[in-house]
């Protein structure tokens, strides 16, 4: 494993008291392709290697057969509780995708709030995230119940998810008409290869209101850690279950890419994976790219890109290639 980052400085999440080193880990895989004993190995490396920011919600893992959801939660919850690390982790968790609390009206919001508290073990969340829009409710309502679940001490910071621009520029209207407090943080699908947050007004809203970004999938499921770089590469006997979402990123452009990477990870003495979120951690806006680990030795290369720092050049040129 790679050496671990035990000085990472920290940076703050926009106007928050929230400081976190530049990595946010995903624990998506926690309850689903890491059981208990990998998620309390990979968490407490993480935690050593000088990383804090963890990053998950309520829907997770709802997707697998025999889960209910919160499992990832939970599982953090239990790790905290048996190394007593809660001052160690700064916790981010949303609401909106779990099956017994869809949606964001003001009533599902706090009932999925004190659920979450209660599956983490803890009585603050630190940044808590609209996941997913619901058209169904107005902003009204959404924004005024995420506002007062800061009053109430249950949340730090609030963090606005997977919204288009139009919605954001209402969310901050509302917030501003009836004084409520701000999103402080944005979690867009950005990446390498995927860099339609650059033009598609995303960037520009974050610019404008101050507002630290997360990208998720920020190693395109894989393929930017040079996993996949073939057809039969997704395919092959002991892929991961989630190989074959690093298939549309396959051919010209990603070979392009990935010749790239190889260069600049060469350069360096660093893995493919490292330089690729090294670069996202670089781009405006980006305070820190969200990526998981279901091993400890998937996490080294995630704890080296913290203090891996690529030049102009380089930056410049995994830009061209994936443009």
């Amino acid at each position: 494993m790679t050496e671990p980052a035990q000085t990472a400085d920290r940076v703050r999440i926009g106007a928050s008291d929230l400081e976190i080193a530049p990595l946010s880990l995903g624990t998506n895989v926690f309850g689903w392709t890491a059981d208990r004993d990998a998620t309390f190995a990979v968490l407490d490396a993480f935690t050593a290697g000088g990383g804090n920011f963890l990053d998950t919600a309520d829907g997770y893992s709802a997707w697998v057969p025999g889960n209910a959801g919160g499992d990832s939660e939970r599982l953090i919850g239990e790790w905290i509780a048996s190394r007593d690390a809660r001052d160690d982790v700064v916790i981010a968790t949303k609401v909106s995708t779990h099956p017994e609390f869809t949606g964001l009206s003001a009533a599902n919001i706090h009932a999925a709030a004190d659920a979450s508290l209660q599956r983490l073990g803890t009585d603050v969340i630190d940044l808590y995230y609209a996941h997913f829009d619901d058209a169904d409710v107005t902003l009204e309502e959404t924004v005024g119940a995420f506002s007062a679940l800061v009053d109430a001490g249950k949340v730090r910071a609030i963090g606005i998810s997977n919204y288009t621009p139009e919605r954001i520029d209402e969310w901050f209207r509302v917030t501003e008409a009836n004084g409520l407090h701000r999103a402080v943080a944005l979690q867009p699908h950005y990446n390498l290869v995927e860099r339609h947050f650059e033009s598609n007004g995303l960037r520009e809203r974050a610019e404008r209101e101050g507002l630290a970004v997360f990208p998720y999938f920020s190693l395109a499921k894989g393929f930017l850690a040079g996993k996949y770089r073939t057809a039969a590469d997704v395919t092959a006997e002991g892929a991961s279950v989630r190989a074959g979402g690093a298939a549309p990123y396959l051919g010209e452009r990603g070979t392009r890419v990935l010749s790239v990477l190889d260069e600049v990870a060469a350069a360096h003495g660093a893995s493919v994976a490292s330089v690729s979120l090294a670069w996202l951690r670089r781009q405006p806006t980006v305070v820190a790219p969200i990526a998981s680990a279901r091993t400890v030795e998937q996490l080294g290369d995630l704890l080296a890109s913290i203090q891996l720092e690529l030049t102009d050049e380089e930056l410049a040129a995994l830009a061209r290639a994936s443009a």
